[in-house]
């Protein structure tokens, strides 16, 4: 599969991507130089979390988002909040490591949980002895016939999984072929014919043509070899983390983690799917473009919603908390009592009090369970 630009294509791309480069810069320098940049960083990681989720079309709420990464839920969490979190945890992990770090081999295996620093258990090797103490194990205890059925269970799955894997002799495997067909029609549990490490490899050898071409047009090639090799089938959304990576590793945004989903949300599905590969590239530009405009707009609304709230503790004693606080309002899409009073190590009544000083508005609208944000 051919990933690189011939003349006329890069003639139809190049009014995008001067527009694409020019916005990207103007959001880093912004941002840069910023008083509420370091805000504006940390409220970007949970919006591109939530239009991740968007782009592969799932709906999940930013407030829903907050309360699950502050262990406040409302409600028991969805598996699309849980992915949401994922992509949070992983944009977080991406941004406190090297620039360069989500791209190299140890980064992948890291974040794909496939080997280096983020490798687990495989559930293919034996387990290590348990040493239990046996004089103080009752084998006739009151569970001993739940733990037996336990254990049982655990030497089922324990066997479907070697079959799946291959793990069985040949000749074991012949045998329970069609048990296998039966007990999983629908492949849950593995594709032999899915080589994630083979297609991940057959990704990152688009790296040394990326990294000769401006930023952002290596970016959105970077994305498109993703989306067309797919290396991996539960971590999709891994591929725009690691274009904003890929921006910052070539010191295009040095000053936050760019949310490309966040601007890709904005593009038609029709364009960001079509066939014709200039057009996808042209609505991967587009995004990238929007992307940075709405982070324009967003700087300048935490902008005066800081100066605004500056202006209610200007004067105070040097040991008010009203600047922690604004900072903490700054740095999430929304905040709840709960939340106050736990970052600021205070009770929730004085949490209130303080909300009622520095003047921010409330965004729920009731009595109980009130949250507030900058909007």
């Amino acid at each position: 599969m051919r990933y690189d630009i011939d003349g006329a294509m890069l003639q139809t791309l190049l009014p995008s991507i001067a527009a694409a480069e020019d916005a990207v810069a103007r959001l880093d320098e912004r941002v840069l130089r910023s008083p509420v940049g370091g805000g504006f960083a940390e409220r970007s990681h949970f919006f591109d979390a939530a239009g991740a989720l968007w782009v592969a079309g799932e709906l999940v709420h930013v407030e829903d988002l907050v309360l699950h990464d502050a262990h406040m839920d409302s409600r028991a969490p969805t598996h699309e909040l849980t992915i949401a979190h994922s992509v949070l945890r992983a944009r977080r992990r991406i941004w406190t490591g090297e620039p360069s770090w989500a791209l190299g081999v140890s980064g992948l295996a890291t974040l794909t949980a496939t080997g280096g620093e983020g490798k687990v258990p495989d559930a293919k090797s034996p387990a290590a002895p348990v040493e239990i103490d046996e004089e103080g194990e009752d084998e006739d205890g009151p569970l001993a016939a739940e733990m037996a059925e336990i254990d049982a269970l655990l030497a089922r799955s324990q066997k479907l999984l070697d079959i799946h894997t291959g793990k069985t002799p040949a000749s074991e495997s012949a045998a329970v072929t069609p048990a296998r067909r039966n007990e999983d029609p629908l492949g849950l549990l593995g594709d032999d014919e899915w080589d994630e490490e083979q297609r991940l490899a057959e990704w990152r050898s688009v790296l040394p043509l990326t990294d000769s071409l401006p930023p952002v047009l290596g970016a959105i090639i970077l994305f498109e070899a993703w989306e067309r090799i797919e290396p991996l089938r539960r971590q999709h959304w891994l591929g725009g983390l690691l274009v904003a990576s890929h921006l910052r590793a070539r010191g295009k945004v040095v000053s936050h983690l760019f949310s490309f989903y966040g601007g890709l949300k904005l593009v038609r599905h029709e364009r960001r799917r079509a066939r014709d590969r200039a057009t996808r590239l042209q609505a991967f530009l587009e995004a990238m473009h929007l992307g940075a405009a709405a982070g324009l707009k967003e700087i300048d609304r935490l902008s005066l919603a800081r100066t605004q709230m500056e202006l209610r503790f200007r004067g105070r004693r040097s040991n008010s908390s009203l600047p922690e606080l604004a900072d903490f309002i700054l740095s999430r899409p929304m905040v709840s009592a709960a939340m106050i009073a736990r970052h600021l190590r205070i009770t929730p009544r004085g949490a209130l009090n303080l909300v009622n000083e520095i003047g921010i508005r409330e965004i729920t609208g009731r009595g109980r369970y009130r949250a507030w944000g900058i909007i």
